[in-house]
């Protein structure tokens, strides 16, 4: 039987083993050394650390399949719904009665696995358990198979959607089957656009200045145009000015995709302000490059001045352009999924599966090789979705995930650390920053239960320092994983914090980059990866038409909707739920006295579930449901 499928009983450090014990540890970790093996040379993420294979161990669950299978099917209905007079009625009828048949075969297995769920008793035999997974085994094969078939349909039937758009209404009008999201109706708006900021998918990227770039040649005039009753000079010495910068995408920049038809990325420059006594940033200016020799400054225009009306919107989507490559390749794939490849190889091939340490990782790292290893081989591959949709050459795109993965800072990245250094920290200087706010409180509860589970195996300093496995976790993430800024664990409170950090990363900061894919993402207009045209010259003179001329084709448009609506819509699992990784899904911890502090985690989630959706209701009518506990799933297992 594979070490996940049973919770484990007895944790124990190493310096506390008898020799028998320890040549046991010695020969589960040697057998584990060997599933799980360290390689930089995976062809789409070349230098990053990555495991070679997904052992079997880490496969997705039937209930995870289920899930992922129930969203595919909604994607491919609203495909379907798409094609209506662009396919012949026979065909159309025959997939949709195909859709109705899968469907119906996904209801039994779902009936056929609730009746053979077990009770979650510590008494529940291994043979039980395997004579009832051999029963559920077809079933899991079937619904994978679905899932295939129903990416079959989704490729064979895309092609009908091909065609360049005139208008707003055509990327509306493919949410057939699929709810528009209410960006659709608010993206234009300089409120909106401004608030992405620090409640969109990226929040990641927005710092407090105290002065301008050199290379953002705003005047005080240009300033002042924008903010009346106000001064540059006050505004950047009382802390009010606060810029995005997409220089690290000038490497995109500088490898097109493609020159004809134009197919691109952008490195903007946009600045952003408090105005006084306010709560949220209004935007001020934006130049579309970096070269201010190339690319002019342009300040927000008034509402009266429609001839500039346009020219504004184009210089905000070159932003959102710039937002959506920085947001997928290093806030989501580099700094969430790839980061916890290196912890999740490294606790299998040094830690014992009866350490305390491993015992709380693993629930944490369910599913997240199975789907690192998907978005590796097709994600970000030669012909993958982000080949698609996104701006620049796939090798381009891959070397700047990758070496921003690397550069990834382990320490300096520390929630509290990380608002602090980009001067985002203070709510009396920036009241409105939903992320900030919901994500210290999720922070904090991680941590109080770390500082609980450690403290119940440590007993002092001295404990951390003689365990041996802890040692060599350290030393692989350094050697093997290249964690850049990690170092050797050598207190019980370096520990806590780097657990908080490892289990933070895994489930909350995950859920705050990936689900707003669903809800601002899907639709292109908003956020897409690539731009379609060259950026504006001037604000003055453009029209709708030029506008739209920035967006992908509806063809790219419908692959961005799929692909998003699949990755933002599995929940599987919540924060502070620690089952086993297999079926009947036992509860995980077996020592009693885990049981306290685990209430007092569950019981500290609750207590913030109430105090966000408090926040929401005063945030109506733009709440940020994405750090809810509830909302957050334990593991990047999408």
């Amino acid at each position: 039987m594979s070490f996940l499928e049973l919770p484990r009983s007895h944790p124990s450090l190493p310096q506390n083993d008898t020799p028998h014990q320890l040549k046991k540890r010695d020969e589960q970790l040697n057998e584990a050394r060997e599933k799980f093996v360290w390689t930089t040379t995976l062809p789409n993420v070349v230098g990053v650390p990555m495991a070679t294979k997904v052992p079997l161990s880490d496969e997705p669950t039937l209930e995870w399949l289920l899930k992922v299978a129930d969203v595919a099917m909604a994607v491919i209905e609203n495909l379907l719904e798409n094609l209506v007079g662009k396919l012949k009625q026979e065909e159309h009828s025959l997939v949709k009665k195909e859709l109705l048949d899968l469907k119906l075969e996904l209801a039994k297995v779902r009936l056929k696995h609730k009746e053979h769920s077990v009770p979650d008793v510590a008494s529940v035999l291994g043979d039980a358990i395997t004579r009832l997974r051999t029963l559920l085994a077809p079933d899991k094969e079937q619904v994978s198979q679905i899932i295939d078939r129903l990416q079959e349909l989704a490729a064979k039937f895309k092609d009908h959607m091909a065609g360049s758009t005139t208008h707003f209404e055509d990327y509306a009008a493919i949410f057939k089957a699929i709810e528009l999201p209410e960006i659709a109706h608010e993206f234009q708006e300089d409120a909106t656009f401004a608030r992405m900021r620090v409640a969109g998918p990226n929040p990641m990227l927005i710092k407090g200045i105290d002065k301008l770039p050199g290379n953002f040649p705003l005047s005080a005039a240009q300033y002042a145009s924008v903010m009346p009753g106000d001064t540059l000079t006050a505004a950047a010495k009382e802390g009010r000015l606060y810029l995005l910068d997409y220089a690290q995408l000038q490497s995109l920049v500088d490898h097109p995709a493609s020159l004809d038809p134009i197919k691109v990325v952008y490195a903007p420059i946009a600045l952003f302000a408090l105005p006084k006594g306010a709560l949220e940033l209004t935007p001020v200016a934006i130049q579309c490059g970096q070269d201010p020799a190339k690319f002019p400054v342009f300040t927000k225009p008034d509402a009266d001045q429609a001839a500039l009306h346009f020219g504004w919107q184009m210089a905000k989507t070159v932003v959102q352009v710039a937002d959506g490559n920085y947001h997928e390749l290093f806030v989501h794939l580099g700094r969430t999924h790839l980061v916890l490849e290196a912890f999740i190889v490294a606790t299998h091939r040094q830690l014992a599966d009866q350490h305390p340490i491993n015992i709380l990782l693993i629930p944490h790292f369910e599913g997240s090789l199975f789907i690192n290893n998907a978005a590796a081989g097709s994600l970000i591959a030669e012909g993958g979705a982000i080949n698609k949709v996104f701006g620049a050459e796939i090798t381009a795109i891959q070397a700047a995930a990758g070496g921003d993965r690397l550069a990834f800072d382990f320490w300096a990245n520390m929630l509290p650390t990380e608002l602090k250094t980009r001067k985002v920290d203070d709510k009396t200087k920036l009241p409105y920053f939903p992320y900030r706010d919901d994500a210290l409180l999720v922070w904090q509860a991680i941590e109080e239960w770390a500082t609980e589970y450690v403290n119940l195996y440590y007993v002092n300093e001295l404990a951390v320092q003689g365990d041996t496995e802890l040692a060599a976790w350290c030393a692989d993430l350094i050697g093997q994983g290249l964690i850049k800024g990690f170092k050797v664990i050598e207190s019980r409170a370096e520990l806590i914090q780097v657990l908080t950090m490892v289990m933070f990363t895994a489930s909350a900061q995950h859920a705050a980059v990936n689900f707003p894919q669903r809800t601002i993402m899907t639709y292109a207009p908003s956020v897409t990866g690539a731009g379609w045209d060259t950026p504006p010259a001037k604000l003055a003179g453009h029209t709708e038409h030029d506008w739209v001329k920035l967006m992908p084709p509806i063809d790219i448009a419908m692959d961005q909707l799929n692909i998003l609506y699949l990755l933002g819509s599995v929940y599987y699992r919540r924060l502070g739920e620690y089952k086993s990784n297999h079926f009947p899904y036992l509860s995980w911890f077996r020592d009693e006295n885990v049981e306290a502090p685990l209430a007092r985690f569950n019981a500290n989630l609750e207590k913030i579930e109430k105090e966000i959706t408090r926040r929401n209701e005063a945030r109506e009518p733009n709440p940020y449901p994405y750090l809810l506990p509830s909302q957050i799933p334990p593991s990047i297992n999408i």
